[in-house]
């Protein structure tokens, strides 16, 4: 069955044939053969459908047939119980041991990592690497015990900026909107491989990543330098460019939150975002870097917590089968890989019966971290015995899960040998320095004169003095200045009084140079004098909108590499060639 053309509605005499073909899962649909020796009839009657075929799995979006068949072989030699598991990830449990007995006992697909799983190695020891090298370990640990003869999804969240999991023996990755301000797709591309080659190494197979959202702006409470931009088409390029990467590197990319979280105010993690706007719109923004990331032939999407009103009212899409399978796979044509969001989110809380049931039966297939794996398990093995889910269903999203994660494996040789790789920590200060924009003051030559102080978080300020260390900058410094102790004027009373005064006067801070105020998530500027000096954001820019300061740059991250570029632009050795993805009131895209 040929792959719709995304943007285009299925005619209805084509919805009637899906919802057929979908009817007959598991069914074999060839006729009996015609023996009257023909041959005629032997030219013009169907083949056999092919074990994946027999399941409803296309292809034209990653695995080919013959790879689509195996997995399909191996899913029908399953029990009931054992694919109730190969279609659950579930969170990795407290500390950093491999949970092997866990992960076989319930035949579990995979696991996903989280920064605890990885400080509770390093707690007790002055090596803070220690813990990701422990974790290393550990995936390998799981994926050699396992009993199975695929790769486990072994997951983990690393956008980069605020949701970065892994940080200690991996390059810092500064926020995802860094691509959208550095606006080259090579760039990002060949940054995600190197990022990608890292978790490869580590033993991930599968990264949270990346975020497909387009952000609205100062409205967006929630993903804001999560996204790339907040204009569909480069927030689509760039979410397409950074898949594209960690699959050069062996790594399956999981493209989120469809339908789209970038608009709404509501956190998914603890209510329910309901989506207003009218499909067509949708059709022009949220929806645009899915469906291009679909006609891209990418591999996987994550379906979020959104309750779209034009398409399923007061539904999740996460458990919507006229979401997932009406507009996702049907009207979008993905044929793909379906991953939900965390099942243990309060965006699903409300949904009536089981979550991980409901989004089987709404077209998905990987359950991800539900809040109890083994509940989650027993009831889709208790769906199936009941009738209320069918085991090919199971099969099908069994099949799909194997193939997809045997295929990406196979990506980092190809990618390899015809692109060529470029280390990580290159490639992330390549895009730093490409995405550093200057909204207010000079293009060219040095923006600071005499000592730099910088204010702001400790961690923030200390990367950014090594950096100017680096580059030349000198440091200025703080001080708290009291005015002289009140002389005695023989008055008692009255110098009593004054002296209490005195006291209760703070003293005056002094800086002792040009203020860079780092400004963080929060968009406060820290120190005294906020419209004086410098001022940094370092994670969405719309501060710089609401300062008087004469010198305003967005770095979109606090890493070294990004403080790093900021050094050198604020010394003149580096032109800030970068725009702002997003809107900022009060100031251009660029002032370069």
């Amino acid at each position: 069955m040929a792959r719709p053309t995304p943007r285009s509605l299925l005619a209805p005499a084509a919805a009637a044939l899906l919802v057929v073909t979908a009817a007959c899962t598991g069914s074999e649909d060839a006729g009996p053969a015609d023996r009257s020796g023909s041959s005629r009839t032997q030219e013009t009657e169907p083949s056999r459908p092919t074990a994946s075929e027999r399941l409803g799995l296309e292809t034209g979006w990653g695995p080919s047939r013959s790879q689509l068949d195996a997995a399909a072989r191996d899913a029908r030699r399953l029990s009931v119980d054992e694919l109730a598991g190969q279609v659950v990830v579930a969170r990795w449990p407290s500390g950093t041991d491999a949970p092997v007995r866990y992960l076989n006992r319930l035949h579990l697909g995979g696991v996903v990592a989280f920064d605890d799983n990885i400080e509770d190695s390093a707690a007790g020891t002055r090596d803070s690497a220690a813990g990701t090298r422990v974790l290393s370990t550990q995936l390998r640990v799981l994926q050699r015990q396992a009993q199975v003869d695929w790769p486990l999804f072994l997951g983990v969240d690393q956008e980069g900026g605020t949701v970065t999991r892994v940080t200690q023996d991996v390059t810092p990755l500064p926020s995802f909107m860094t691509t959208g301000a550095a606006h080259d797709v090579a760039l990002t591309r060949t940054a995600w491989q190197g990022i990608g080659s890292e978790l490869a190494g580590l033993g991930f197979t599968v990264d949270l990543a990346p975020v497909a959202d387009v952000t609205s702006g100062t409205s967006d409470a929630i993903i804001r330098s999560r996204a790339a931009a907040g204009n569909p088409p480069a927030a689509s390029r760039q979410a397409r460019a950074a898949a594209q990467g960690l699959l050069d590197a062996g790594v399956l990319p999981t493209l989120k939150h469809f339908p789209g979280h970038g608009g709404l105010s509501t956190d998914s993690h603890v209510g329910l975002p309901v989506q207003r706007a009218r499909l067509r719109a949708l059709r022009e923004t949220d929806l645009l870097p899915f469906t291009d990331a679909i006609d891209a032939g990418l591999p996987a999407i994550m379906v979020g917590h959104i309750a779209p009103q034009a398409v399923d009212p007061g539904t999740p899409a996460s458990v919507s089968r006229p979401v997932i399978t009406g507009l996702l796979r049907q009207r979008l044509g993905f044929e793909g890989l379906v991953v939900s969001d965390a099942l243990d989110m309060a965006g699903v809380a409300g949904v009536k019966g089981p979550p991980a049931v409901a989004f089987l039966r709404a077209g998905g297939d990987v359950v991800l971290m539900p809040p109890d794996a083994e509940v989650a398990h027993d009831t889709l093995v208790r769906a199936v015995r009941q009738g209320t889910l069918s085991r090919g269903r199971l099969e099908q999203a069994a099949a799909r899960m194997i193939a997809t994660l045997r295929w990406s494996r196979r990506q980092a040789g190809e990618a390899g040998a015809a692109e060529g790789t470029v280390g990580a920590r290159q490639a992330v200060r390549d895009l730093s320095r490409a995405a550093i924009t200057v909204v207010a003051g000079k293009c060219r030559g040095a923006l600071v004169t005499g000592r730099v102080v910088p204010l702001g978080s400790s961690s923030d300020v200390r990367r950014f003095e090594a950096a100017a260390q680096e580059a030349g900058l000198a440091l200025g410094r703080i001080r708290q200045v009291r005015e002289p102790r009140p002389e005695r004027t023989g008055n008692r009373k009255r110098d009593r009084r004054r002296l209490q005064q005195w006291r209760r006067t703070p003293p005056r801070t002094v800086v002792g140079g040009t203020p860079v105020h780092l400004v963080g998530s929060d968009g406060v500027v820290p120190g005294p004098q906020p419209d004086r000096g410098v001022v940094v954001a370092t994670d969405v820019p719309y501060v710089l909108g609401r300062t008087g300061a004469p010198v305003r740059i967005a770095t979109f991250g606090d890493t070294p590499a990004a403080m790093t570029a900021l050094a050198d632009v604020l010394t003149g050795r580096l032109r800030a060639e970068g725009r702002l993805p997003v809107d900022v009131a009060g100031v251009p895209r660029s002032a370069c």
